[in-house]
């Protein structure tokens, strides 16, 4: 997380996520099952995205002025019109929409010496054999993994 730079982190996931999210230095948390955090009135600097389920009208409701939201992935809908209205809405409300396309295996040196400092946490959930693969992928299309599902490729 972004704590030792004084950041002010709030997270957004569901459920038992939400105490994992906690752990590890969220300040606070939102269960979106229960809360639309773009509607609640309270506004950010920076949202960074990897679900991409919600409208480009509702993320740019949820900036302060001059804000950015950033996006890694998602519904290709959503994305598709994220594309296409962030200049309008660059123009008319000065915060900003953007796509962050990621390159494969690009900074992995660095993320593993953060790793190794103990700079970077990870949360793992598994190792799962790789014969349970189909069942691992649809536990985490379901949305029930708590940290990043790992296959073991051998034992």
């Amino acid at each position: 997380m972004l704590k030792p730079q004084g950041v002010e982190v709030t997270a957004v996931d569901h459920g038992e996520k939400l105490a994992m999210l906690s752990s590890l230095g969220a300040d606070h948390v939102i269960d979106y099952t229960k809360e639309d955090f773009t509607r609640s009135g309270r506004q950010y600097d920076l949202i960074i995205d990897t679900k991409t389920s919600r409208s480009p009208f509702a993320h740019a409701r949820a900036l302060k002025p001059g804000g950015v939201y950033v996006t890694v992935g998602g519904s290709m809908v959503r994305v598709v019109q994220m594309l296409v209205l962030s200049r309008w809405i660059a123009r008319t409300t000065g915060k900003h929409l953007r796509l962050l396309g990621l390159k494969a295996n690009r900074y992995l040196d660095e993320l593993r010496e953060l790793i190794e400092a103990g700079t970077v946490s990870t949360v793992v959930d598994g190792p799962y054999p790789l014969s349970e693969t189909p069942r691992a992928m649809e536990y985490f299309g379901n949305a029930q993994h708590v940290g990043k599902v790992v296959i073991q490729v051998q034992p």
